[in-house]
């Protein structure tokens, strides 16, 4: 049936720039079509999957977070159902959340296969659960008729537990698996009594592809979806499932399926690679280091007399500003002696940030005296200067054209604390007062309401800032609805104060006002950032915000104190309150790992008064995507937190770079809970201090060498 599909010219390769990743199965993750198998995909690949077969969608977004290591979350709605479930009775629809993880135990070798470990649904309702370990082999297959051309065999076998024990089991080596002890609406706790236990199952299957196009694939499935077939909503006649895929483009892959005897299936897969960017980034040529003339035959260049003249730092900063606007870069002040000199930036253009020191050193060493010779450079954020990169002008003349010349000025560049602004400091022209502002779409979302999975509004917001000094920023914005159906998702009950279970009470209103603030940040003392906000601060409370950061430049460790006092607003987002306030704070740890990991723990109150603590972490690209993961446990029951049991999620950031090709500080970015509830909600404050100072620190920076040439 499948090799009509594959003509001759179909069957060569079609030169795609990179190899398609591992193809995915039903479930999302790596493997054959409802069967996993032991691969992994590329380090840091994001993927979102789609597939339908009778009755069944199933939605699932998977992160591959070390080489070694993926994790998944899910959505499932199963229809059609009819009667009584582990979960209790079901009429019509059921949805359902989950996560995976999959840890590779054996890299696939020259003779020996790669093994992985899988457990699925993880800490969901149950109704998907199951464990695995996998084991899959690749072979090359010579093509007929095509000399010198061969295709790919990928063989797996496995054994399953849980759901993927249910057909064909060959025992129970480990013991009876407990029933889950949970209903419709709760789900959200490690079910560890359960791994490994009850009957267990072999799996396997087949997948060939002749070429990056093109797969076939064959499994026998280990899955008697027995609950389903028993409430009408699927047939099972065979464990054997048939398949074909498509690789669309590098991008995306397409699937039609012959499933257990009984139906058709359909999937689509879109694998996004954080160092593989739709566009290729395209940046205007930097300046060209001048070198200084030679000391020796021309003296008179390296003369110092220029510093008697009080003007000449006021000409340097004239001539030096219109270069750095050029690279996207304002001048905030320029202190010149006959040496040093040092130059406060505001970075407007470079997610990278050692790009954006990079083109400020490259300007600088256009246009100073020649007898400076260390520049000191500082990126500024708000006013506040973030962290000093010192480096020789002679390097820059010496190295730019290096063999390795990334590596080169690394091993000569200086990270320190900004030092305070001296008294000879000039500022750049016309920074203060300053304003801004921006008219743009926005679009909210709300994730898995239980009759319309995924609801969203559209509409303008009109922002605008007004700078009246360093540090100073008065900002806010003003919505504007234009369509949405937020407003019309279920409201749910809390046994606690609504803190956020009142989001459809706040959709009701078209004309909105979701912040409206001054705020104001500065250097207390050597390595340590402060911030104090007082207004508006997010849609839902208001009140005064309080933070101290100690971060230094040089480390991995930072910590930090936040307190805040809040004050419930009005529905309508204007300038009303309600009358429930409280008093909420956290103290911070954060922690740069390697291989762009971050960690942070977050302990203390919450806005709904629970108390207890916060663990993330995140895993940054040095193009700035970002991926990571949360939870929340505070002294809430899970009965009083209600569906989910606690607080966790996911979040995700895309800089617009990746997708444009063009250097931009803009990102797209959203945050998925499975369930948002009172406990664990933290207030919501802009201009947090450590994501902006972390990013101008020197690991950081470190990371990015290779575009401070750019």
């Amino acid at each position: 049936m499948f090799a009509t599909g594959l003509s001759p010219a179909a069957a060569e390769e079609p030169g795609f720039s990179r190899i398609p990743p591992p193809s995915l199965n039903f479930y999302g993750s790596v493997g054959l079509i409802d069967m996993p198998s032991a691969e992994m995909t590329y380090d840091g690949n994001v993927a979102t999957t789609a597939s339908y077969f009778r009755n069944h969608l199933r939605t699932t977004l998977t992160f591959q977070a070390t080489p070694w290591l993926s994790a998944s979350f899910r959505y499932n709605g199963t229809s059609n159902l009819q009667g009584l479930t582990a979960l209790g009775f079901v009429s019509g629809t059921l949805w359902d959340r989950n996560f995976d993880v999959r840890v590779r135990l054996l890299k696939e070798g020259r003779y020996m296969p790669g093994i992985t470990v899988g457990l699925q649904d993880l800490a969901g309702t149950g109704r998907e659960s199951a464990e695995y370990i996998v084991a899959t082999k690749t072979f090359a297959t010579p093509l007929p008729g095509r000399p010198g051309k061969s295709g790919t065999l990928k063989v797996s076998a496995g054994l399953g537990w849980g759901r993927l024990g249910s057909s064909g089991s060959i025992g129970s080596p480990f013991g009876a698996r407990p029933a889950p002890i949970v209903g419709i609406g709760s789900g959200g706790t490690f079910s560890t009594d359960q791994w490994f236990r009850g009957p267990v199952a072999p799996f396997g299957g087949i997948e060939w592809t002749p070429n990056e196009r093109w797969g076939l694939k064959l499994e026998y499935s280990s899955d008697a979806y027995a609950e389903d077939v028993r409430l009408g909503a699927f047939e099972r006649n065979s464990s054997l499932n048939f398949g074909v895929e498509y690789q669309a483009t590098e991008r995306t892959r397409l699937g039609a399926y012959y499933l257990y005897g009984s139906t058709l299936g359909v999937t689509a897969q879109i694998q996004l690679g954080p160092n593989h960017p739709v566009t290729p980034m395209r940046v205007t040529a930097p300046l060209t280091i001048q070198p200084r003339p030679s000391r020796v035959s021309n003296p008179a260049a390296w003369s110092t007399e220029w510093t008697t003249n009080r003007d000449v730092p006021l000409q340097l900063r004239d001539i030096l500003d219109p270069l750095l606007r050029q690279d996207g870069l304002v001048l905030e002040t320029l202190d010149v002696a006959a040496n040093t000199a040092e130059l406060r930036y505001r970075n407007l253009r470079y997610r990278s940030r050692i790009n954006a020191t990079g083109r400020a050193a490259r300007a600088m060493a256009s246009i100073m005296p020649a007898s400076v010779e260390q520049f000191r450079l500082i990126e500024v954020s708000g006013g506040m200067a973030l962290s000093a990169v010192v480096v020789n002008r002679s390097d820059l003349e010496r190295l730019e054209f290096n063999r390795d010349p990334a590596t080169a000025i690394e091993a000569r560049l200086g990270y320190q604390d900004a030092p305070p602004l001296t008294e000879n400091a000039v500022y750049g022209e016309g920074l203060y007062p300053g304003y801004s502002w921006s008219l743009a779409p926005y679009v909210s979302q709300s994730y898995f309401d239980p009759e319309v999975p995924f609801r969203f509004d559209v509409g303008l917001e009109l922002r605008g800032s007004y700078q009246p000094a360093p540090g100073w920023v008065i900002a806010g914005a003003i919505r504007q609805r234009i369509w949405g159906n937020i407003a019309d998702g279920q409201r749910s009950g809390s046994a606690l104060p609504p803190v956020r279970t009142g989001a459809v009470d706040y959709a009701q209103y078209g004309t909105t006002m979701p912040n409206l603030f001054a705020a104001y940040q500065w250097r207390p003392a050597l390595d340590f950032y402060g911030r104090v906000t007082v207004g508006y601060l997010e849609p839902m409370f208001g009140g005064v915000s309080a933070e101290l950061l100690w971060k230094p430049v040089n480390s991995r460790l930072g910590l930090g104190v936040e307190a805040n006092w809040a004050r419930q607003r009005d529905f309508d987002q204007r300038f009303g309150f309600q009358n429930y306030d409280v008093l909420t704070g956290h103290a911070s740890a954060y922690y740069e790992f390697d291989n762009g990991f971050i960690g942070q723990v977050d302990v203390g109150r919450y806005l709904a008064g629970d108390v207890g603590a916060t663990f993330t972490l995140d895993r940054e690209f040095d193009n700035g995507w970002l991926v990571g993961g949360f939870f929340t446990l505070t002294d809430v029951s899970a009965s009083d937190f209600g569906e989910g049991s606690f607080d966790k999620g996911i979040r995700i950031r895309i800089p617009v770079s990746w997708f444009l090709g063009t250097p931009s500080r803009q990102a797209a970015g959203t945050t998925i809970r499975p369930i948002t509830r009172d406990g664990g909600a933290r207030l919501s404050v802009p201009g947090r201090l450590y994501p902006q100072i972390r990013a101008a620190h020197r690991r950081a920076l470190s990371a990015q060498k290779a575009r401070f040439w750019n």
